[in-house]
């Protein structure tokens, strides 16, 4: 891994009465410093200004109008950059700052402009902490509480993970739920149905927005973690994938990036064998696993759960995400394409596991395990 984005949440960092939370953002930073002696680049979005202006305002409710929202925000920023220049230079680190609106990312030219800036800042061992220009925007130009904000910059920096910190555990099964979903393979419809809004007095967007910004960043092959920052000393916890939160796989990716990710995949839930012409074709060709190369399954999982790919001999030769239950499966082994979808009224393309969400675990030129 080469490059993180990690996109810090109004709630995270105010306290309230304009006053900010100095020993969360030293955590942070020690977190940071952490990622960078891994040779890990670091770009900050950070929330925060507006809330922190409103402190220093008086108000307790966020504005509606607009122009004493831009005045929170000028006068919070100051104090959001103070914070951070500090922390930062505890552990020999410049910072510096990047104010970003919708505009930018619309012309192609300005988007470019930020990343070759972005990329100088990188280069010299600087720390850009980014944030939207909130003393300038116009309603219609925000990204939400820069979730958006943070996904478009992974993408045009070509990051290989974004971190979300909020003051949820992550994505939860309802929005009255206490049950955690650890893994989401796709964003399908009732993916983006289980989030909620927010009911904080100082931020916008809640999961509602994180969900849009992590469909923003898989697309572009970045993957995406979603979690509490209430402890944000664990940042090289979330990096080895063995953190509490949300992971969301990433697309598009080249077999070989693909498989740098299986350590936060969920165990198995179940295998399918396949026949020695699928397992050329995934193996050799990089192809998807079709219903006409499977032999049979085994153990019980739903759709975009992760499953074993194995052998007439039983060996493992790659991990999945299944896009069809085992029942499912059942109804279509040894079908074509075209079978497959009138069995279940489909007009696309129906694989099983889509090359996008597999992984080999064994090489054409060197069977054994990697």
């Amino acid at each position: 891994m080469n490059r993180v984005v990690i996109k810090l949440g109004t709630g995270l960092l105010s306290a309230g009465n304009g006053d900010i939370r100095q020993e969360r953002i030293s955590q942070i930073c020690s977190g940071i410093d952490s990622l960078k002696q891994k040779g890990i680049e670091v770009i900050l979005v950070s929330s925060g200004a507006v809330g922190l202006g409103m402190g220093k305002l008086g108000l307790s409710v966020r504005p509606k109008e607009i122009s004493l929202l831009r005045a929170c925000a000028s006068i919070g920023q100051s104090e959001l950059m103070h914070a951070w220049k500090s922390s930062l230079s505890n552990h020999n680190y410049l910072a510096s700052q990047i104010l970003l609106t919708r505009e930018d990312f619309n012309e192609h030219n300005r988007s470019q402009k930020v990343r070759e800036t972005i990329e100088t800042l990188l280069e010299k061992n600087v720390v850009p902490v980014v944030n939207e220009n909130d003393s300038i925007s116009d309603e219609e130009l925000k990204f939400g509480d820069n979730d958006v904000l943070s996904a478009l910059l992974a993408s045009i920096t070509q990051a290989d993970f974004l971190i979300i910190l909020t003051t949820a555990k992550g994505l939860m099964k309802s929005v009255s739920s206490n049950i955690l979903v650890p893994f989401v393979s796709e964003i399908t419809e009732e993916i983006q149905n289980m989030a909620g809004g927010t009911a904080s007095s100082t931020a916008v967007g809640g999961m509602v927005t994180k969900i849009e910004a992590a469909k923003v960043a898989t697309k572009s092959g970045c993957a995406v973690f979603i979690g509490s920052g209430e402890t944000p000393g664990r940042l090289p916890q979330i990096i080895e994938g063995q953190a509490e939160g949300t992971f969301f796989a990433p697309a598009g990716l080249a077999l070989n990036q693909r498989k740098k990710w299986l350590a936060f995949f969920p165990s198995p839930k179940g295998s399918i064998e396949i026949d020695q012409g699928a397992c050329q074709a995934i193996l050799e060709n990089g192809a998807s696993l079709l219903a006409s190369g499977i032999i049979r399954t085994s153990g019980e999982f739903d759709r975009s759960e992760v499953v074993s790919i194995i052998d007439h001999n039983g060996k493992i030769i790659a991990r999945g995400i299944c896009r069809f239950a085992s029942f499912e499966i059942a109804k279509i082994i040894g079908l074509e394409n075209e079978a497959v979808l009138q069995t279940f009224n489909w007009t696309k393309k129906a694989e099983v596991v889509h090359r996008d969400f597999l992984a080999p675990l064994i090489s054409k030129t060197h069977p054994e395990s990697l």
